[in-house]
């Protein structure tokens, strides 16, 4: 079902056994890195969790590479920040975005990633309703950990949705419904240029 993406699509591959197949993945993978590593640095300062268009980033590159590509990718942009490449927001690297306040969010995007990559392999991104179920679920399944976690630091309760819910409530839905708007938008350029 991996060929029903927009990466796919536009890069099919022919044969795991090509070598081209490795150049193809590692050039994608680095791709969506950069992109997610962008929507990283456009970020508002709140403490102590940024606001920044990473979810956003996020939900494009899973939904244009599928499941296994994209999981793939962003385990990558996390990996990359842990070794010391200054791909999150406020240029922190290393363990301490993980261990610090943003830890869980960063855990989340593994599963945002999951779940918006296993829509796209079911076709859900080529309309904007399943588009939109997909990513919001994903959006708020990044929340679950991201508050768990977060609640470490600020404490349950009012305090917490004060710090880590209430300040991303509406940016999540302005990005969540842009990333919804863009996948359908993108297959329609995509049916163009392979017509």
């Amino acid at each position: 079902m991996s060929d029903a993406t927009i990466a796919a699509t536009l890069w099919p591959t022919r044969s795991s056994a090509l070598p081209g197949t490795t150049f193809r993945s590692l050039a994608l993978v680095a791709g969506g890195v950069c992109l997610i590593t962008l929507g990283a640095k456009a970020s508002v300062p709140f403490w102590p969790v940024p606001l920044t268009l990473q979810t956003l980033a996020i939900s494009v590159v899973a939904a244009a590479y599928g499941l296994r590509l994209g999981v793939a990718t962003v385990a990558a942009y996390l990996l990359a920040g842990l070794l010391g490449a200054p791909v999150f927001a406020g240029w922190s690297v290393g363990i301490a975005p993980f261990m610090g306040p943003t830890g869980g969010f960063l855990a989340g995007f593994l599963m945002m990633a999951a779940i918006i990559g296993a829509a796209a392999d079911r076709g859900w991104d080529k309309a904007w309703p399943t588009t939109l179920a997909a990513m919001a679920f994903a959006n708020v399944i990044v929340f679950v950990p991201g508050l768990l976690w977060l609640g470490t630091f600020t404490g349950y309760g009012e305090k917490l949705l004060a710090a880590g819910l209430w300040p991303f409530a509406l940016g999540t839905l302005v990005k969540t419904a842009l990333a919804a708007a863009v996948m359908p938008m993108a297959w329609s350029l995509v049916s163009r240029l392979k017509a």
